[in-house]
């Protein structure tokens, strides 16, 4: 069967400070996300846990004790929502969540991506080479961490927030190493997001955004989608955004992550 678009686990409030939506809330999420189709829902906060030394400026506010302001989360007959976070990898290979917390979450996500926040994930010199180099050893740590990687995803791995041009930077990646990290990635069990917007490329440049997660099929990883939605009219788009990738993806059921089919 098809992979079926019933789920979104990438999502923010008006709680992750870069959402600047008060109207992101999560009433109006769920109901959004009904009129989706998708009845499997996960909220993920951006959180740095206080309890791990190493918050950025920018993260120090966003602490667990901040985003559970969101729980309970409403419900609805038909449909599941979720309580994680997104937290982050900074540039010493440290993850903000401490172990305790990680057994509040039902799912929690890791960008290894995010290469613009200079002098916390990275130095902030670094031109494309450097960053192709960056793409791969910062996914190797997040594989070699102590992590439930069964409720665990890797957030969007191909995105602008590596290089304003993130391209230049995904072609410099070697067909061998991808091979590589995905083979670990699929032997860890850790989840591969889908989260892009196909209607933004062209032909030649959607090639080289598609290869990672072909890849990735081919070497056996489970997948997810995440919108990465922060406001209202975000959400409201989630649908369309996942049809476009399942109509360049091949994926079935057999590639959604196991923690989807078990709920």
């Amino acid at each position: 069967m098809r992979f079926q678009a019933d789920h979104d686990l990438h999502i923010h409030s008006f709680l992750s400070d870069c959402s600047r939506d008060p109207n992101q809330v999560p009433e109006n999420i769920l109901a959004l996300e009904r009129e989706n189709g998708f009845s499997t829902l996960c909220l993920t906060d951006h959180m740095w846990d206080a309890a791990v030394p190493g918050a950025s400026k920018w993260y120090e506010p966003q602490t667990f004790e901040h985003i559970r302001q969101s729980r309970p989360l409403p419900q609805a007959e038909g449909m599941r929502f979720l309580f994680g976070c997104e937290t982050d990898m900074d540039r010493y290979g440290t993850i903000g969540i401490s172990r305790e917390v990680m057994d509040q979450m039902d799912f929690f996500i890791v960008p290894t991506t995010h290469m613009h926040m200079d002098g916390f994930t990275l130095d902030g010199s670094e031109g494309p080479a450097e960053r192709a180099a960056l793409w791969i050893s910062r996914f190797d740590t997040l594989l070699n961490a102590d992590l439930p990687f069964h409720k665990v995803g890797v957030a969007h791995l191909t995105c602008t927030l590596i290089w304003k041009r993130h391209l230049e930077v995904m072609r410099r990646i070697p067909v061998d190493e991808y091979h590589r990290l995905f083979e670990k990635a699929a032997k860890v069990g850790i989840g591969i997001e889908l989260n892009f917007d196909p209607a933004t490329f062209t032909s030649e440049e959607l090639e080289i955004e598609l290869l990672p997660y072909r890849i990735a099929k081919e070497e056996g990883c489970k997948f997810y989608f995440g919108s990465d939605a922060h406001t209202n009219a975000e959400t409201r788009a989630a649908k369309a955004k996942v049809d476009g990738i399942l109509e360049l993806l091949p994926l079935t059921e057999d590639d959604k992550i196991p923690f989807l089919l078990e709920l």
